[in-house]
C-alpha cells in the first residue's frame, strides 16, 4: 500500500489549488452566502470546463475514467476553499447513484450530463432533519406518480434532476428519479452555511422512473453514503487544513505584550492540538481512499472511521481557529466563520457524528464475529 499520492496526483493537486485561488477566494465565498444566490456558476463552469466532474466516471459514459483517488484529491481542495458548488451532491451523490444502481439506459441518458457538468443531480432522501431510516420515509410512489415531501434537499433549487426514495406497493423502499420542472416544487431553507443551498421539496404528482431494483432502496443508499463518507472525509480535512493553516499564520502575525502570541503556551498547546487531529484524520482518509479505489471489503469500516476523525477534526481545528484570532476571529469581517459554519454542515451531511459512530461500532462488532467464526471453522 502506498502512503502519499503519486506524483500525478500531486500536480493535480497542484493544478486544483491554484484554479480555486484565483477563482474562489473568499469574497467569491461571501458573494454566495451573503446573497440569494444558490452557486457560483462561473466557477462552476470553470471546473467543468476542466473535467472534474468527469474525473471518476467511465469513458464509455463520457468520463475521464481517472479514478476515486483523483477524485480524493478534488474534494481535500474543494474543502480548502469552501467552495460554493454543487460538486459533492452531483458527484459524490447522484453520480454514484446511477454507478450502483442504474440500468445502461439510464446511466447513458445521466451520467454524460453530470460528466460535462451540463447536467446536475442530487439526492432527496430525508423528510426531516435526522437519520434516513426505512420507517421514516412516507413519500409514496403510486406506480407512476410520487407524492410527499423531503428536506433538507442539497441544491435542490440548481438540480436537473432529484433522485428520490420513497414508498411503493407492498411498503418497500426503492429509489426513483424524477427531472428538473416536472411535478414538484422548492422552498430554499436557511441553514447555519447559506453558501451551500438546501430546499424544502414538494412532489406534486411527479412523474418518476425506478433506480435500481424494487424494494432495495435502503441497501443502495448505504452503499452510496458509503462512497460519499469517503469524500465528503477529504473536503472536511481540506477545510481542517485551512482553518490550521490560518490560525497558525495568524499567531505568527499577530503581537501583544511584545510578542507574537504564537510563543504563549496557550496558543501552542491549541495549534499541537488542531495539528495531531488533522494528521489523525489524513491517515484515516489516505486508507479509506485506498479502500475506495481497490473496492476493498473494508471500505464500510473505512468509511466510518475516515468520516469520523475528519470530521472531528475540521470542528477543532474551525473553533480553535476562531478563539485563537480572539475577539476579532467572531466578527463578520474575517474568514474564520466560513470554516466554522462550513465543518457544521458537512458534519450533519448525509449522517451525524452520532450515526457514524453507531455505524463504525457495529460494523467491527460484525467484522469480529465474522473473523471469530472463521476462526473457530477453520
Amino acid at each position: 500500500m502506498n502512503f502519499e499520492f503519486s506524483e500525478e496526483q500531486e500536480m493535480l493537486r497542484h493544478q486544483a489549488r491554484r484554479l480555486l485561488e484565483g477563482r474562489c477566494d473568499s469574497t467569491v465565498v461571501r458573494r454566495v452566502l451573503e446573497s440569494t444566490a444558490l452557486m457560483d456558476n462561473g466557477l462552476w463552469q470553470a471546473i467543468s470546463g476542466l473535467g472534474w466532474t468527469a474525473t471518476a466516471l467511465p469513458e464509455s459514459f463520457g468520463g475521464f475514467g481517472m479514478g476515486y483517488l483523483e477524485l480524493c484529491v478534488l474534494a481535500e481542495e474543494l474543502g480548502r476553499a469552501v467552495a460554493p458548488l454543487p460538486f459533492s451532491s452531483s458527484i459524490y451523490l447522484a453520480a454514484e447513484a446511477f454507478l450502483i444502481a442504474g440500468s445502461d439506459t439510464q446511466k447513458a441518458a445521466y451520467l454524460p450530463r453530470i460528466a460535462d457538468g451540463t447536467g446536475i443531480g442530487t439526492l432527496a432522501l430525508a423528510e426531516s432533519s435526522g437519520t434516513v431510516r426505512s420507517e421514516n420515509i412516507t413519500t409514496q410512489f403510486d406506480g407512476e406518480l410520487l407524492h410527499g415531501k423531503k428536506l433538507p434537499v442539497p441544491d435542490a433549487e440548481v438540480a436537473d434532476f432529484l433522485i428520490v426514495a420513497a414508498r411503493e406497493a407492498g411498503d418497500e423502499v426503492s429509489l426513483f428519479v424524477v427531472s428538473a420542472g416536472h411535478g414538484y416544487s422548492c422552498e430554499v431553507l436557511t441553514t447555519i452555511d447559506g453558501s451551500r443551498s438546501h430546499s424544502a421539496v414538494q412532489f406534486m404528482d411527479a412523474p418518476a422512473e425506478r433506480l435500481g431494483a424494487s424494494g432495495r432502496g435502503m441497501q443502495i443508499i448505504e452503499q452510496i453514503y458509503d462512497r460519499a463518507a469517503v469524500l465528503y472525509a477529504f473536503e472536511q480535512l481540506g477545510g481542517a487544513q485551512a482553518a490550521l493553516d490560518m490560525g497558525l499564520a495568524y499567531a505568527k502575525e499577530r503581537f501583544a505584550f511584545g510578542r507574537a502570541i504564537g510563543s504563549f503556551q496557550a496558543i501552542k498547546h491549541k495549534l499541537a492540538d488542531m495539528y495531531c487531529a488533522v494528521e489523525l484524520a489524513r491517515s484515516n482518509c489516505y486508507y479509506a481512499a485506498w479502500a475506495l479505489a481497490n473496492s476493498s471489503r473494508e471500505l464500510p469500516v473505512a468509511a466510518a472511521t475516515a468520516r469520523l476523525s475528519a470530521g472531528r477534526a475540521f470542528s477543532e481545528c474551525a473553533k480553535e481557529n476562531i478563539q485563537i484570532h480572539g475577539g476579532m476571529g467572531f466578527t463578520w469581517e474575517f474568514d474564520c466563520h466560513l470554516y466554522y459554519r462550513r465543518s457544521k454542515l458537512l458534519g450533519l451531511t448525509i449522517g451525524s457524528e452520532y450515526e457514524w459512530k453507531q455505524k463504525l461500532i457495529e460494523r467491527l462488532a460484525a467484522r469480529e464475529l465474522g473473523a471469530g467464526t472463521s476462526s473457530v471453522a477453520a
